[in-house]
């Protein structure tokens, strides 16, 4: 025992010098040869180019430890015969995290075993390895799989993620038992998403690892509404400090952080990478939350660097792990089960994890026993890589016994199978390793999601998990804090009191609120406004929609009250003048103003009366259609009656002074009347027919008005010209009777009347094309009412006065003595005429 403590404390002297050592190698003979690439050590040193060696600085011991696992899995399989009467063997490289390093190892492993000088890549080739398990980072993993996938070895990674190896194109030989970055960028945006953080920035390296996957989170970001990416900084594949533009490309890192509004900057990089941007971060003191990738998540160097809590917390994604029952107490007693590998026990003893431990308050004077006591060993375990290390050496087993054929007591098959074979059954392979169930896709990747830690110094707790479908786990606690930030540390808005909306300030992601538009309303803690429906209109503080009314002319409004009246007086009044003319039809005033004729022209204006009261009040289809066609139809029916009437005055005293013989030809009223009358049927029936009057709701700020719309404002511009026509033919007709003996006035009042009708018509066209609001049926009819009016004030209400007033002047005698002295004031003698 003093033997082994004198010799334990001679190797830890070794430890005040410089550790250069050669790249790491364990090789265990087997029937079969399971293949190892871990970058044990990292920073290679070419620096003997003659004689080929190379030299590795910066031991890892977590990786020391990964690569154990892989022995002790091959040894597990071994001990419990999974493959009776077969032992597996392996050959395990360190390859310092170095690319060509790597490549050359694959090359040997790749070697045919019968002729290590044989071409490899041939169809005849056997080679000495079957199955590869590593390499640890993208980069490397890359170039090795193009060099075995030339001999058709499969590589299984247990921690390279690039989303570029799921090409089976490229990588045909390549599967891992870790998700890829598509995977692992999904659950970062998700991560982003439930925890309410808007503004991110994200920092990646020059790298297959980095670039890919900091590409991949830039497209899902830019998918997301809710998120706004601050910055993107790709720093040097190799970040050597001691090269000024490495050292330029942090500083500029440091300045755009300091800058930055992000409330989470991802920092999807190498672990070496991360290192130096913490350690600037912790001089520089930038409090944020900072989310790892999975390289670093679980990297304990990282958790103990100095000054690490005061600048922020971390969350992190880490593989599904498990602790595997049994490498506890093998990595417990490694030292005295390694004692015949001189180079793994110098290693060991000279990397000793308790240097490292400071929370175990031990250092190089304690011994390698007292170490062990501590367990320091075992808690450098990384049990999530571990675990998907377990996992390849499982899948290999479980291939190995389908393609042998094996059971409890014998392989039916040698040993002598293909690489290929080997390939083909590894992906068909569907194995559950105590809670963990592994498959492969058409792309070599298993679905096995991600746990979520969150730690802050050297304390590490998983919070929540990821889960392969996409769904995300997290405490509700943590999710409700997040949700209730309103104002970041940087002050920026994320939610708006009610009335508001988020607007980025400038360029920045950095967003303020903004009272909502006119027509658009955002509810509390709202983020943007969104615009109401066409029947809604905001509220005072724009808080909510609501609904507008329906603007019409009620009964009780003044204006539609006195339109009403004078509909009603025009009824009765127009009742009235047809019963003294019912009375009175035989009398010659009732023949001079036409006779049968003014009973259709009542009619006529009996029917716009009444047609006055549908414009008015609320619109509906049907008073659309109705309402204008009707009216034009009625109106030039009784303008037509006038107009027949003035022609067959016109008429009968052109004879008497030989003036016209084309008036004679058309004086028979009835066919006046129906020509004149049926052009307008026709035209409004063409109307009605293709392109009828519709009903329209016009909103305006807080309310929806209706109107009744022409379809085909030509037709009914060519209705109410045809009305203006006669109108003015009437007008022109009276004008010149006005010259005639006209014992009753008739011309004189019809040239008042016509001349009323046009100018209201004229006055009325423009407001109702182009006017709005609630009045606009009701100016119709108005219009209505005064047409109706004047026709019947100037034509027949006169004549009425001389029914009932003036009964002296209803007689024949009366008509011709008029007649008589007219002309005879005029020196004619009528009875010579």
């Amino acid at each position: 025992m003093w033997c082994f403590l004198l010799c334990f404390s001679f190797l830890c002297l070794l430890c005040t010098f410089p550790a250069t050592h050669q790249p790491l190698h364990e090789y265990a003979p087997g029937d079969i040869i399971i293949g190892g690439l871990f970058p044990i050590h990292s920073m290679p040193n070419h620096t003997f180019p003659s004689s080929g060696n190379v030299s590795c600085n910066d031991y890892g011991f977590q990786m020391f430890l990964c690569a154990q696992m892989m022995i002790f899995a091959i040894k597990g399989v071994n001990q419990r015969r999974a493959l009776p009467n077969v032992t597996l063997g392996y050959d395990v490289y360190d390859t310092c995290g170095d690319v060509s390093l790597a490549m050359r190892m694959a090359l040997n492993m790749s070697m045919d075993k019968s002729d290590p000088k044989g071409w490899f890549g041939s169809s005849t080739l056997d080679p000495r390895v079957k199955v590869v398990i590593g390499e640890s980072s993208s980069e490397v993993s890359i170039s090795v799989a193009r060099i075995l996938t030339l001999s058709s070895i499969t590589q299984i990674s247990y921690a390279s993620t690039s989303e570029l190896l799921s090409d089976k194109s490229k990588f045909p030989t390549f599967l891992r038992t870790v998700n890829s970055d598509v995977v692992q960028t999904k659950a970062i945006a998700e991560l982003v998403k439930t925890l309410n953080w808007e503004t991110v920035g994200i920092v990646g390296s020059d790298d297959e690892y980095g670039k890919y996957g900091t590409e991949s989170l830039v497209d899902r970001f830019k998918a997301m509404e809710n998120v706004c990416l601050d910055f993107k900084v790709i720093l040097p594949g190799n970040l050597d400090l001691s090269k000024s533009n490495a050292k330029n490309k942090l500083a500029e890192l440091m300045e755009t952080i300091q800058n930055s509004t992000a409330e989470a900057i991802i920092l999807f990089t190498s672990e070496s990478h991360v290192k130096l941007v913490l350690k600037d971060a912790i001089q520089k003191n930038l409090n944020r939350n900072w989310i790892a990738s999975d390289t670093w998540s679980n990297s304990s160097d990282i958790k103990e660097m100095p000054g690490i809590e005061a600048i922020g917390s971390f969350f992190g994604f880490v593989f599904k792990s498990h602790i595997i029952e049994g490498f506890a107490d093998y990595v417990s007693s490694m030292i005295q089960e390694n004692s015949s590998n001189p180079s793994w026990m110098y290693h060991l003893l000279n990397h000793p994890p308790c240097y490292s431990a400071p929370q175990e308050a031990v250092n190089c004077t304690l011994t390698g026993n007292k170490c062990m006591e501590t367990r320091c060993l075992v808690s450098y375990i990384y049990w999530d890589m571990s675990l998907n290390i377990y996992l390849a050496v499982e899948v290999i087993a479980n291939a190995l016994r389908s393609l042998m054929k094996c059971d409890g007591e014998q392989c039916q098959r040698n040993t002598s199978i293909t690489a290929y074979e080997l390939l083909t059954e590894i992906k068909n392979v569907n194995l559950t390793v105590g809670n963990t169930r592994i498959m492969f896709d058409d792309h070599g990747d298993p679905m096995l999601g991600y746990d979520i830690v969150a730690w802050n110094s050297t304390s590490s707790e998983t919070i929540g998990e990821y889960l392969p479908w996409g769904q995300i786990n997290l405490p509700m606690y943590l999710v409700e804090e997040m949700t209730n930030v309103t104002v970041t540390a940087f002050n920026c808005s994320k939610s708006c009191p009610a009335g508001h909306e988020l607007i980025k300030n400038g360029r920045s992601c950095c967003k303020r609120c903004y009272r909502c538009k006119d027509g658009y309303y955002s509810p509390p803690n709202g983020k943007t406004c969104a615009k109401c429906n066409e029947d809604e209109y905001t509220s005072w503080k724009h808080d909510q929609c609501l609904v507008k009314s329906i603007e019409f002319p009620e009964w009780d409004d003044p204006f539609i009250m006195t339109l009403s009246v004078f509909s009603i007086l025009g009824i009765v009044a127009t009742i009235t003048v047809v019963v003294i003319f019912v009375v009175n039809r035989s009398t010659p005033i009732v023949k001079a103003v036409g006779g049968y004729l003014c009973f259709l022209e009542l009619f006529s204006l009996l029917t716009c009366f009444c047609l006055s009261f549908i414009f008015p009040l609320k619109p509906t289809q049907i008073s659309c259609i109705t309402g204008m066609p009707l009216f034009g139809i009625a109106f030039t029916l009784c303008v037509s009656c006038i107009l027949a009437n003035l022609l067959q005055i016109l008429v009968g005293f052109n004879f008497a002074h030989n003036m016209g013989g084309w008036l004679r030809r058309v004086n028979h009223p009835p066919a006046v009347v129906a020509i004149l009358f049926g052009v307008q049927l026709v035209l409004c029936s063409i109307w009605l027919a293709y392109f009828p009057p519709s009903l329209q709701m016009q909103t305006n700020d807080i309310a929806i008005q209706l109107k009744c719309v022409t379809t085909s404002k030509a037709l009914f511009g060519a209705m109410l010209s045809y009305v203006a026509l006669l109108a003015i033919v009437c007008f022109l007709f009276a004008f010149n009777g006005k010259k005639l003996p006209d014992l009753y006035k008739n011309a004189s009042f019809v040239t008042i009347g016509m001349l009323l009708v046009l100018v209201v018509w004229i006055i009325f066209i423009p407001v109702y094309l182009f006017g709005n609001g609630e009045y606009t049926e009701a100016i119709k009819a108005a219009a209505v009412l005064v047409s109706s009016y004047s026709m019947l004030c100037c034509h027949l209400v006169p004549k009425c006065y001389i029914m009932v007033c003036r009964k002296e002047l209803n007689d024949e005698k009366a008509i011709t003595d008029y007649i008589k002295n007219h002309y005879q004031q005029k020196g004619i003698n009528v009875l010579k005429s």
